[in-house]
């Protein structure tokens, strides 16, 4: 609960205020493991997503709108960048299984690679640059927040998010995933 506490103190802090709902502040923290249905973060590469590497994800919705997501992840590979994006389903045994990226207003091609839905206003792309140790920490404001149409994970993919047409929102294939109730 402490962590919980301190996360979320965090991501008042990103986000200027500290009046948004409590109900609807979304955390997890995990170690990554090889699929279980209990599992709350899953690895489908464990060589560049070992297992035991821990993640941490916070959402919180800002007052007057929009959402701060903050990941911190710690034991991946050293000095590596990675792709990350909030998924519209729950981690599964095979990478696909959480579906395509959340999307505010979605597009009705899938998947999605015009710039017009695939950026970072109209998603949440959380991508990241380890250290020398293999931590990373970013976060990423968007001017929305989720409703009705909750995301459910975050996806760690092998490269950071390309944005041309015809490509834009892709990152590779999909390396992890961790379950979080937006």
């Amino acid at each position: 609960m402490k962590t919980l506490a301190v996360a979320v103190a965090l991501a008042f802090a990103f986000t200027g205020t500290a009046h948004a709902e409590p109900a609807q502040v979304a955390h997890t923290s995990a170690k990554f493991s090889s699929y279980s249905p209990t599992a709350k973060a899953v690895t489908h590469d464990a060589a560049k997503v070992p297992e035991g590497a821990k993640v941490t994800v916070v959402s919180v919705p800002r007052f007057g709108g929009g959402t701060t997501v903050l990941l911190r992840l710690n034991g991946l590979l050293p000095n590596r960048a990675y792709g990350a994006h909030v998924h519209v389903k729950k981690c599964g045994a095979a990478p696909a299984d959480s579906g395509p990226h959340f999307q505010n207003v979605v597009d009705p091609v899938q998947p999605s690679v015009d710039p017009a839905y695939a950026n970072p206003h109209n998603e949440i792309w959380l991508d990241v640059h380890t250290n020398g140790n293999g931590f990373a920490y970013t976060s990423s404001t968007v001017d929305w927040q989720f409703t009705d149409r909750h995301a459910q994970s975050v996806v760690l993919h092998n490269d950071h998010t390309h944005t041309a047409p015809g490509e834009a929102g892709t990152a590779g294939p999909r390396l992890a995933c961790v379950n979080v109730a937006f």
